[in-house]
């Protein structure tokens, strides 16, 4: 097994890039009374923090007066006080927990609609060099590793730091020489915890890198239980679930070692400046200079109390660095660029046409029928000095079909992917009635198409919101008409929807509840109920048997009989009505014509023909 397959991403401890997470922050802005509750409770608890020790103070010294019922009079008063401040406690730590369930939950939908917006935004290039996974994680994972940070690390930055600023303050007010003696522990308290919180972190993230390991690796051999055993390699595979176990084990002890030394040197620390508070003060106290048993006791409090906002602060470090990677992703996403989208041009025509529309035109003010397409010398590279076409030309009308034709790899999906713009080409142009088609609004251009794959997709949902997914306005009537058409309404009906009629029966994730020709009819049903003006489909009856492929051939070639249509055929049995045929190899036009036309010369085309005819009759009559 390949250590590669199991590295988990950004293990090693990084720089904090600042301006990353002020960016970050910059999602903050939308929810400002959440920010403000949660930065204003995290100054006033330091506040009351801060104060507590002292009002303690005030009521040891009333109740061990010397000066008896007059002493002992104040307890009532400041005991109250204390009382008051700790109903004060309780009701920002409310406050500010609400606030911070707001603010990441605020957050987190925001920055989920927005990399969903983005999304779908983006042209296909971008998909085609990611996988799914790793686009969920960006809007799950990732998101909730942000935003679950964002309100904590606020809260924590106002309250961490008014903490130790309000406690050194108080301690230099009330005893200069005393708070000077307990600081001396901070240098050491705020090092040791930076030292170990960055090693931890370090310790985890190999610790979770090797629990991926070891996980793949016992699901993997139990997988292949069978072939470990046929080729004897039991004592191998233990051997390797030995070592990745063995690596496991060691960077788990080590993370254990680190967090048990961690604690007692903090607390030791902790304790040291209660010493030093209780040494120097304790002298003071017998001797009767002015410092009370209770200003004493307040200055053990804050020497304890120093290693709260340290820590927390410390953690707050490791955290940025444990979701800087995260935070990176997300904010990517968000600033991507979609490589195609409209020009400037072009947007300012949409503006003009929605601010002021003139009737009878497209939304970006052009004309809303298409009368001509034409490839002009196109040619096309997904990436540079990888040409997969070359110099292609043709011309498109309503009422006409293209059918392209050719080896996988020969360039048939790139054409029909140029022709949509899901890309653009790298040379050449693409006219629409004589305008280049960069020029018309892309929104616009790409709502003229129906388009049915040759792996057809279905959303999870019921027959009825597929068929009625590009016009949702449709009739249940409209949808019945359309499936008869493509005929599907035959196994529509025969099928059991428990929450009403056959147009209730829920698909499944993707379609898997149906066959893969059903979901291909369905498919067609909804391309065909959009009415678009240019259809390309990608072989679209190839998963049905040739009889029902036979009975819908008229019904589509009905269909598209006024519109442009571009058919990808691997069937050529399939395009011998299209009126023009471009045959390709390796991203250029060998041979075109119509089909008789390329039968009557002894080219590709035809042999290819022939070859597929000839299997197709082997395989009927072996049948």
């Amino acid at each position: 097994m390949s250590e590669g397959m199991f590295e988990e991403e950004d293990f090693t401890p990084r720089q904090v890039d600042w301006r990353l997470w002020r960016r970050i922050l910059g999602h903050l802005k939308p929810h400002p009374r959440a920010v403000i509750t949660m930065t204003g409770c995290g100054a006033i608890l330091a506040g009351v923090e801060v104060c507590l020790p002292l009002v303690t103070a005030r009521i040891i010294d009333a109740a061990s007066g010397l000066d008896g019922r007059e002493r002992a009079s104040e307890i009532p008063g400041w005991g109250m006080l204390y009382g008051v401040m700790l109903a004060i406690f309780a009701l920002l730590v409310l406050l500010f927990i609400r606030a911070a369930g707001t603010l990441a939950t605020g957050v987190a939908f925001d920055l989920r609609n927005g990399c969903f917006r983005r999304l779908q935004a983006l042209p296909f290039g971008f998909f085609d060099v990611r996988s799914t996974g790793w686009l969920v994680a960006r809007v799950t994972s990732d998101v909730t590793k942000v935003t679950g940070l964002l309100p904590w690390l606020l809260l924590d930055v106002f309250w961490g730091t008014s903490m130790l600023v309000g406690i050194l303050i108080a301690m230099f007010s009330v005893e200069p020489g005393l708070g000077l003696a307990v600081s001396i522990i901070v240098p050491p308290l705020a090092l040791s915890t930076w030292w170990f919180k960055r090693r931890m972190l370090l310790s985890s993230r190999r610790m979770r890198r090797a629990n991926s390991r070891l996980t793949a690796a016992y699901n993997e051999t139990i997988a292949g239980v069978r072939t470990t055993r046929m080729l004897a390699r039991e004592e191998d595979a233990a051997a390797e679930f030995h070592e990745i176990s063995g690596e496991m084990r060691s960077w788990s002890v080590r993370n254990a070692l680190q967090s048990a030394v961690y604690l007692p040197i903090v607390m030791s620390l902790g304790s040291i400046g209660v010493g030093l508070a209780l040494w120097a003060g304790g002298v003071r106290v017998q001797e009767s200079t002015g410092l009370t048993l209770g200003t004493l006791i307040a200055f053990m409090q804050y020497a304890m109390l120093f290693s709260q906002p340290i820590q927390e602060l410390a953690q707050r470090f490791v955290d940025l660095q444990n979701a800087q990677a995260a935070a990176e992703r997300v904010q990517e996403l968000l600033d991507e660029a979609p490589a195609i989208r409209d020009s400037e041009e072009v947007l300012a025509a949409i503006e003009r046409q929605a601010a002021t529309p003139v009737e009878g035109r497209a939304p970006d003010g052009g004309d809303p029928e298409i009368d001509t397409v034409r490839f002009d010398g196109v040619g096309h590279w997904y990436v540079e000095g990888e040409r997969v076409l070359e110099d292609v030309s043709f011309e498109l009308r309503p009422g006409t079909t293209l059918a392209l034709v050719g080896h996988t790899g020969s360039g048939k999906t790139t054409i029909a992917g140029l022709l949509a713009r899901w890309y653009e080409p790298t040379e050449g142009r693409i006219l629409v009635d004589g305008v280049e088609y960069r020029e018309r609004g892309l929104d616009w251009w790409q709502s003229r198409f129906g388009v049915v794959q040759q792996v057809p997709h279905l959303f999870t949902g019921t027959i009825r919101d597929n068929v009625r997914y590009g016009r949702l306005d449709a009739t249940d009537d409209e949808v019945r008409q359309v499936l008869q058409r493509v005929h599907a309404l035959d196994f529509v009906e025969r099928l059991e929807a428990p929450d009403g009629g056959d147009l209730d029966f829920q698909v499944g994730e993707g379609g898997e509840r149906l066959s893969i020709g059903q979901r291909q009819l369905i498919s067609l049903a909804r391309a065909f109920l959009a009415d678009p003006p240019i259809f390309i489909m990608d072989e679209a009856t190839s998963s049905v048997d040739a009889e029902t492929e036979a009975s819908i051939q008229d019904a589509v070639e009905s269909i598209l009989a006024d519109r442009i249509s571009v058919v990808i055929a691997h069937r050529l049995s399939t395009i011998r009505r299209a009126d023009q045929i471009l045959l390709l190899d390796r991203g250029r036009v060998v041979e075109r014509g119509s089909h008789e036309e390329l039968m009557a010369i002894d080219g590709r085309y035809r042999r290819l023909y022939l070859d597929q005819f000839v299997d197709e009759e082997e395989r009927r009559l072996l049948s």
